[in-house]
């Protein structure tokens, strides 16, 4: 049984909560995004390392504060196969696709390349992080199935 804060504090069931309840807030997406890819903001602009660090604290105090409330959705997140496979797949594509570009002797070197291999990845990564959240969400509010009498 999840709780809600309301006037009473009263518990409720997860059937009583709505998506919006669950659903993680646009900006954690686009923390996300841009730690994703950060490899190529590093390579593009190497100045910005301090403030990737920032926003990597920034994201984890905000999620351990803020987001208190969805911690549910985030366990649900992390425990599902699916998610896992996302990361690995991330983390896949951005090895992979360099090691491609290098042996196409399209190797990404200019500012420009690895601004727009940022963006393909940060576009990616929330793109993925939205799809598996909503996957989530349907498993969490999905009514319970009724019990055979046995």
């Amino acid at each position: 049984m999840l709780t809600r804060k309301t006037g009473t504090d009263e518990a409720i069931s997860h059937t009583d909560l709505a998506p919006a309840d669950y659903r993680l807030p646009v900006w954690f997406f686009a923390f996300e995004g841009v730690l994703a890819a950060a490899f190529d903001i590093l390579k593009a602009f190497p100045g910005a390392w301090p403030v990737l660090v920032v926003l990597l604290v920034v994201n984890i105090g905000i999620s351990l504060t803020l987001m208190r409330r969805r911690i549910k959705l985030a366990k649900a997140l992390w425990r599902g196969k699916e998610t896992r496979k996302i990361a690995l797949g991330l983390i896949a594509l951005r090895i992979g696709s360099h090691f491609v570009l290098n042996g196409l002797g399209l190797a990404v070197t200019t500012t420009f390349g690895h601004v727009l291999f940022a963006l393909f990845m940060a576009a990616t990564t929330v793109g993925l992080l939205a799809y598996s959240q909503n996957t989530a969400i349907r498993a969490l509010t999905r009514a319970p199935e009724p019990q055979p009498a046995g």
